[in-house]
């Protein structure tokens, strides 16, 4: 198995996988039509976001509540967040946003 760059990529010796840094979740607080929530997510979630948001001229704010007003009531907020960024990873780039300049 190549060996990953340090600090990125974690070995497992009982499994033949792979893990990332594995953090807790960090809960942050945002607005959302004049009202404040919080959202718990690990952080590579957050970064994600924030990247995704950046390719779309947005705030990570405002991509969370965009993402908020399209999921289905019974899913909940952090759910829908980290589906919308697994289906962004999992999306072609030519599909996805122009990068802003």
């Amino acid at each position: 198995m190549p060996s990953a760059p340090p600090g990125r990529w974690t070995s497992t010796a009982a499994m033949t996988i792979d893990l990332p840094p594995l953090t807790a979740p960090a809960k942050r607080s945002l607005s959302i039509d004049g009202h404040a929530t919080s959202v718990s997510l690990e952080d590579a979630f957050w970064r994600a976001a924030a990247e995704a948001a950046a390719a779309r001229g947005m705030t990570r704010a405002q991509l969370i509540a965009a993402i908020d007003h399209a999921r289905p009531a019974e899913v909940g907020l952090a759910t829908a967040i980290r589906l919308f960024l697994l289906a962004e990873a999992q999306r072609p780039r030519l599909d996805r946003p122009a990068e802003a300049d």
